[in-house]
C-alpha cells in the first residue's frame, strides 16, 4: 500500500514537500521539496533500494519542471558516484561526472559539447592520482564536433 503525505512547513496553504512510502514497507522512500515556494517540487530524493539511505537526488534548479541535475550513489556506499548535469537547459543531461573506483573522488567526466546527444569529450584520471591524464575528443572532421 502506497502512502503519500504533503507537508506545508510555513503554513501558507501551499505544499512545501511530499514524502512517500511507495513500496508500503513503512519507511519513507521518496521526498520531494519545493524550495522556492511556488507549489512545484524542485528537488526529489529517492531511496530506491529501501536501505534507509538516499541514493538518487534530482534537482530542477530553474523551476521549469525539467530535471537539471541528477546525483546517484549506485553502489550504496554513501558517496555520490555519478552526477549528471544539463548545462544548457535543454532538458538533456550533457555532462556526466563519475567516480569509477568508488573512492569518493570524481575521476572521469564525459561531455556532449555540441548538444547532439553523443559524447564528444572524455576527461579521465586513469591512474587515480587526482590529476586528469587522459582526454579523448571525438572529431569527425565536420564542424559539429
Amino acid at each position: 500500500m502506497e502512502d503519500i503525505y504533503e507537508v506545508d512547513v510555513d503554513g501558507d496553504g501551499i505544499s512545501d514537500g511530499v514524502v512517500a512510502d511507495v513500496d508500503g514497507d513503512g519507511y519513507i522512500d521518496t521526498v520531494g521539496i519545493d524550495q522556492d515556494g511556488d507549489g512545484i517540487v524542485d528537488t526529489v530524493a529517492i531511496d530506491s533500494d529501501g536501505d534507509g539511505y538516499v541514493d538518487t537526488v534530482m534537482i530542477d534548479e530553474d523551476g521549469d519542471g525539467v530535471v537539471d541535475a541528477v546525483a546517484i550513489d549506485s553502489d550504496g556506499d554513501g558517496y555520490v558516484d555519478t552526477v549528471g548535469v544539463d548545462t544548457d537547459g535543454d532538458g538533456i543531461i550533457d555532462t556526466v561526472a563519475m567516480d569509477t573506483d568508488g573512492d569518493g573522488v570524481i575521476d572521469a567526466v564525459a561531455m556532449d559539447l555540441d548538444g547532439d546527444g553523443d559524447v564528444d569529450a572524455i576527461i579521465a584520471d586513469t591512474d587515480f592520482d587526482g590529476e586528469a591524464d587522459t582526454m579523448i575528443i571525438e572529431d569527425d572532421g565536420f564542424d559539429d564536433y
